[in-house]
């Protein structure tokens, strides 16, 4: 089944049966409690790649903090990155901060109505100008995202790679031609639901789908192998060693730069590790080459294992102290600096380096300068 071969009686019968359910089953998330587009849009780039349970609180914390795109854009970035940390993919929070200013500055702080000038906004793409403006106005745009991808794949039976341009081309014409002429806000929502709750990737619950009799995957016996994509990313297994260097009751941190990881972020000094086995030479040298401190090694403190972009990091966090005043008095690089560990709940961090955070204050990890009292 095509695109081509949608029918007006399809078509009207979807969009009913799916508009019924919807205003039954639809979760009472918060973000469905308004019609502001600025809320919508804090929603909508916290969702991506992230669980509605996990955004929730985020999101409520985000709004009490800036509730309009005139106080988010007056925000310093280590407040906007402070706030977003643990939901990751860092750079969503830059995005949405400089769209802040550009709202502000060209739109007069009033959030944008028309697509082309929601599409001029940083970090924002054709999916998300059509559930903002579609939700917050009723605008008769499509989306698409990895919900509507499946439903929609198995509603016509598209049995082609959905990653593929070709793919992406097909659903999207799809996405456009199902609209109903109104409540399209509604309607893309409810795809999405669909897909969320029901039209799951793995056991899908057909038996309680309300549009089961239109799925044409359903009718073939192919909701298990649609839709089909690209074969799932390889991952990298590497090791990485993160350093604690103390000083009285400080520690050090390094502000992440432009084209780092965690770019706008604060870390401990970390770098990758040589070998599987690692020495406190191998390891004074590596902070030696990231820092310019010379460097005495102490004792394990943790194992932290977690995935970033293809890889899948194992990293191991160390003590060290400095081997003299001098060499951490006269910190010449603007990206370091000696942090009190009563402030470090302060700095914006990688979930990563929040749990070496946590470690450092439950341990009190200090080490005293050379030449004081022990």
């Amino acid at each position: 089944m095509s695109q081509s071969v949608v029918s007006p009686a399809w078509k009207r019968s979807l969009a009913a049966n799916l508009l019924k359910w919807f205003g039954v089953a639809a979760r009472d998330l918060p973000w469905r409690r308004t019609r502001d587009l600025y809320a919508i849009w804090v929603s909508e780039i916290m969702l991506q790649q992230t669980q509605v349970a996990t955004v929730i609180p985020y999101w409520q914390r985000f709004l009490e903090k800036f509730p309009d795109p005139h106080a988010l854009a007056a925000a310093e970035e280590s407040e906007v990155l402070r706030l977003w940390e643990g939901l990751g993919y860092y750079r969503r929070a830059r995005q949405l901060h400089t769209a802040a200013r550009q709202i502000n500055a060209v739109h007069g702080g009033s959030f944008p109505t028309s697509y082309d000038e929601v599409l001029s906004l940083p970090g924002i793409g054709r999916y998300t100008v059509g559930a903002i403006l579609s939700i917050g106005l009723d605008q008769r745009l499509p989306i698409l995202e990895a919900n509507t991808i499946r439903v929609l794949s198995r509603l016509t039976a598209y049995q082609q790679n959905v990653d593929s341009g070709q793919g992406q081309n097909y659903l999207w014409s799809v996405a456009e031609a199902v609209l109903p002429c109104k409540s399209c806000g509604a309607f893309n929502q409810a795809l999405m639901e669909l897909g969320s709750q029901i039209c799951t990737v793995r056991s899908p619950n057909c038996e309680n789908c309300p549009v089961v009799r239109l799925c044409q995957a359903r009718r073939l016996g192919l909701v298990d192998e649609i839709p089909r994509s690209a074969k799932r990313k390889k991952y990298e297994d590497v090791t990485e060693l993160a350093v604690v260097i103390g000083r009285g009751f400080q520690v050090l941190l390094r502000h992440c730069q432009p084209g780092d990881r965690w770019a706008g972020l604060w870390d401990f000094p970390r770098f990758r590790a040589a070998s599987e086995t690692t020495t406190d030479q191998a390891i004074a040298s590596g902070v030696l080459q990231a820092t310019g401190l010379d460097v005495k090694v102490g004792k394990h403190l943790a194992t932290i294992k977690h995935s970033v972009t293809r890889f899948r990091i194992t990293l191991e966090c160390y003590e060290a102290e400095l081997l003299s005043r001098t060499s951490g008095s006269k910190l010449t690089s603007s990206t370091l600096r000696w942090v009190p560990i009563s402030r470090l709940l302060e700095y914006p961090l990688s979930a990563s380096g929040r749990k070496i955070s946590n470690l450092v204050n439950s341990l009190g990890v200090k080490r005293p300068a050379r030449g004081s009292k022990q």
